[in-house]
């Protein structure tokens, strides 16, 4: 069992940044696949990036378009925490952010839907105002 813990959300302007932090609790993080999802009012949830790990480093990692080139996700194996930075935000970047991991002994796959994960954090808030 897993138990993730986002945190990081905020009130930010337009062309601000963040980092958003995934703790994990319960089992060492270094056999899951890790992703981030958002969900803004009105709006279905969303695939916003992911990455896989092998041997305690990053094999995949893969973003969705409408981030890539302005959010990066990393990891501190000693906390067992994955981050999400978030750079050039935009209003449109407003949502609530959710963690999710899935056990993935091979480190192959960056999953990108939501019904490929087994946990998931309670997400945090993400307001960008312009």
């Amino acid at each position: 069992q897993v138990q993730l813990v986002d945190s990081g959300g905020g009130l930010v302007q337009a062309g601000g940044s963040l980092t958003l932090s995934c703790a994990a609790s319960g089992r060492t993080f270094s056999s899951y696949a890790t992703g981030w999802f958002r969900q803004a009012p009105g709006k279905e949830r969303e695939f916003v990036g992911g990455v896989s790990w092998r041997g305690g480093r990053t094999a995949y990692v893969d973003y969705a378009d409408f981030v890539k080139g302005r959010f990066t996700i990393s990891r501190d194996n000693a906390k067992n925490t994955v981050y999400l930075r978030m750079n050039s935000l935009k209003p449109e970047d407003t949502a609530v952010y959710t963690c999710a991991a899935v056990q993935d002994y091979t480190g192959r796959y960056v999953y990108t839907g939501e019904n490929q994960y087994t946990y998931w954090g309670q997400g945090t808030q993400v307001t960008v105002s312009s």
